[in-house]
C-alpha cells in the first residue's frame, strides 16, 4: 500500500515539477521577447524532448500531491527544495498573468479601474466541469483588489457553484461587449471554435486577449488590432 501511495503521488510531483519548468521558460522568454510556443515547437522536433505546456495548474492532484510528500519529508527531516520550488513556481503563475495584462493596459493608457475585463475558462482543465482548487480563483481576486469589472464565463462550470465561490454570477459568452481585455485560462473546446467575428462583437477594436493555453495560432489576427498575448 505504501508503495503504491508514494508512485501516485511521485507521478503527480513530476508532472508538477515538468510544468513548473516550462512555466519558468515562459516568464524568462517573455523577457527576452521571445515565443515560447515556437521554442517549445523547436525543441520538439527533438525525439525525445518532453512537449510539456505552460499554464495554471490547479486541481485536487498536481497542484495537492507533492505538498503530502513534501510534509513527509520535513517531517523527517530533509527538505525537498526542487518540489517546494516547483510549487512555488506554478503558483506565480497567475500573479505574472495579472502584471502583464496591468502592464498592457498601462501601455494603452486605460485606466484599469474602469476597465472591463472578461475571465473565460474557470475550471481547472479543459472540457470538465470540475472547480476543485481552480487558480483561475487567484486571477479573479487580483483583479477585484483594483476594483475594475470582471465578467465570468464558462460553458462546463456548475452556475450555482460559480456563485458561492465567486459570490458572482456567470455571464454568456453572448452578452459581453465592450471589453478591454479577456484572459482566456482554459482551453475548452467551445472556445477554439470562437472566431474573429465573434470575439470582435464582445471586445474593443484594440482590445488586449490574454490566451493563457495558446487555443488561437499566432497571426489568427492578422488585421485586426488585437492584442493577442500568449504565455
Amino acid at each position: 500500500i505504501k508503495v503504491a501511495e508514494a508512485a501516485k503521488v511521485i507521478e503527480n510531483t513530476q508532472r508538477d515539477l515538468n510544468i513548473a519548468l516550462v512555466n519558468e521558460l515562459a516568464f524568462i522568454f517573455n523577457k527576452l521577447n521571445l515565443s515560447s510556443n515556437e521554442v517549445f515547437e523547436a525543441a520538439s522536433t527533438k525525439w525525445n524532448f518532453l512537449n510539456f505546456k505552460p499554464g495554471l495548474v490547479g486541481g485536487h492532484c498536481i497542484g495537492v500531491d507533492p505538498y503530502y510528500l513534501a510534509y513527509k519529508s520535513l517531517k523527517l527531516g530533509y527538505r525537498p527544495n526542487m518540489i517546494l520550488a516547483g510549487r512555488e513556481i506554478n503558483d506565480s503563475v497567475a500573479k505574472f498573468l495579472i502584471e502583464k495584462l496591468y502592464e498592457k493596459l498601462n501601455d494603452k493608457k486605460i485606466i484599469l479601474s474602469e476597465s472591463k475585463i472578461g475571465i473565460l475558462g474557470l475550471t481547472f482543465k479543459e472540457n470538465c466541469p470540475d472547480l476543485r482548487n481552480s487558480k483561475v480563483k487567484d486571477i479573479f481576486n487580483l483583479l477585484k483588489k483594483s476594483n475594475c469589472k470582471v465578467y465570468l464565463n464558462d460553458p462546463y462550470a456548475e452556475p450555482a457553484l460559480i456563485k458561492r465561490i465567486y459570490n458572482q454570477e456567470l455571464t454568456d459568452i453572448n452578452s459581453l461587449s465592450d471589453l478591454d481585455a479577456i484572459i482566456l485560462c482554459v482551453s475548452h473546446d467551445q472556445y477554439k471554435k470562437i472566431n474573429r467575428k465573434t470575439l470582435m462583437r464582445i471586445i474593443k477594436d484594440d482590445a488586449i486577449l490574454m490566451d493563457v493555453k495558446s487555443v488561437f495560432e499566432k497571426g489568427y489576427f492578422s488585421g485586426l488590432k488585437i492584442d493577442h498575448w500568449r504565455l
